[in-house]
């Protein structure tokens, strides 16, 4: 039985791998949770799961969660911030650690999972945005497994089981295209539009990724590391449907693709059961209903960004990190409504400009990168 630590225990991928969770106890046992403002859906979690730890954002928030779980076992350790989360993470009875806490935030406890030599299910993309090469390194270097939860990465992962690198000639990132994919003029989008995926329910963060094709961006960033290859072997194809959630092409001229509904359960359990596969009480996939499958190139001139992140990728290793964040300053902007939806790729553009990087990566200096890129950008919003 696997033991399961959760980061970002009450976001929706946090709670549809609980579900995966619940649905095969003889398979799974939660050691630990982490979570950030949501005390009340926590506090549910806590009572039904019975984990060992929980961390909460901060001192105020576990204060509530206290007073919410009065009555709770007394062996329940709770902490918080940065040490809760990356005591979670490091948990001894972990054997499988979810990572899905949104944003820069999720670095430290993800690498502390590594150093572990943690089996890591990565569904937040920011560790591997910002730090792709260091979390590779320390997998290496400590024996972990790094494992993909985004339904993209998930299917290139499926699709390349069984197959050497050197077999592969490309990655093809599919994705739908979000909500404003045969819109003309995209000055006058509002925050709602934004926020209304035509396929998947996300947070509100990646589904604005999503409507800018930056999560595309950080995909195929992601996929440099995960799958150890350049930047030129990894495209991305728009693909309406969501059906076909990601292809691998070979030197042969061979596609394989892996195909499903769109339920992220699907690739949590994938990740929480390998090298296994586990039975899922889902609707199945007819294809005879599906109707036609459509691909098509993105517009990079409507949707600049996804060209930001292949510039940020080829810049040098900590360019991804000054992308990232100030891709997150332009985003909690327009949710603000303090910026339009142009003006974000904007604000990250000249983000990227003004960036000198330092002369080395490491987890200081990537820290240090960050903080800087939200400052920069946070005054560039004018």
């Amino acid at each position: 039985m696997k033991g399961v630590a959760i980061l970002g225990s009450t976001g929706s991928i946090g709670v549809n791998a609980l579900e995966v969770v619940a649905a095969a106890p003889e398979r799974f046992h939660v050691v630990a949770l982490a979570a950030g403002h949501n005390v009340d859906r926590l506090a549910e979690q806590v009572r039904r799961h019975r984990p060992r730890l929980i961390s909460v954002a901060d001192e105020d928030h576990l204060r509530q969660l206290r007073r919410r779980l009065s009555g709770a076992p007394t062996d329940l350790e709770l902490m918080c911030g940065a040490e809760g989360a990356t005591a979670v993470a490091s948990h001894e009875d972990a054997s499988v650690v979810l990572c899905a806490m949104v944003g820069a935030i999720g670095l430290q406890p993800t690498l502390a999972a590594l150093q572990r030599g943690k089996t890591v299910a990565v569904a937040n993309k920011e560790p591997l945005v910002m730090a792709g090469q260091l979390c590779v390194e320390q997998a290496r270097r400590h024996g972990a497994v790094l494992l993909p939860v985004d339904s993209e990465h998930s299917a290139i992962f499926q699709s390349l089981r069984g197959h050497r690198r050197e077999e592969v000639h490309r990655l093809l990132l599919t994705g739908s295209g979000g909500p404003f994919r045969t819109v003309a003029d995209l000055r006058q989008v509002t925050l709602e539009q934004a926020l209304a995926h035509p396929t998947w329910s996300m947070g509100p963060k990646i589904t604005i990724d999503s409507a800018t094709l930056m999560n595309k961006g950080l995909e195929v960033i992601e996929a440099r590391w995960l799958f150890d290859l350049e930047a030129d072997q990894i495209e991305v194809l728009i693909h309406p449907q969501s059906v076909v959630h990601s292809l691998v092409e070979y030197v042969d001229g061979s596609v394989l693709a892996q195909l499903g509904t769109a339920d992220m359960r699907i690739p949590i359990a994938y990740a929480l059961a390998y090298p296994q596969r586990m039975p899922l009480q889902l609707p199945r996939l007819d294809l005879t209903q599906i109707g036609p499958l459509t691909f098509e190139a993105p517009d990079r001139g409507r949707f600049p960004c996804l060209s930001l992140a292949y510039q940020a990728l080829a810049s040098g290793p900590t360019h991804p990190a000054v992308l990232n964040a100030a891709n997150e300053v332009a985003v909690a902007a327009f949710r603000q409504h303090r910026i339009s939806f142009v003006q974000i790729p904007s604000v990250i553009e000249r983000t990227l400009a003004a960036h000198q990087p330092p002369p080395e990566c490491t987890l200081e200096s990537l820290l240090a990168v960050d903080a800087w890129a939200r400052q920069w950008a946070g005054q560039a919003l004018g």
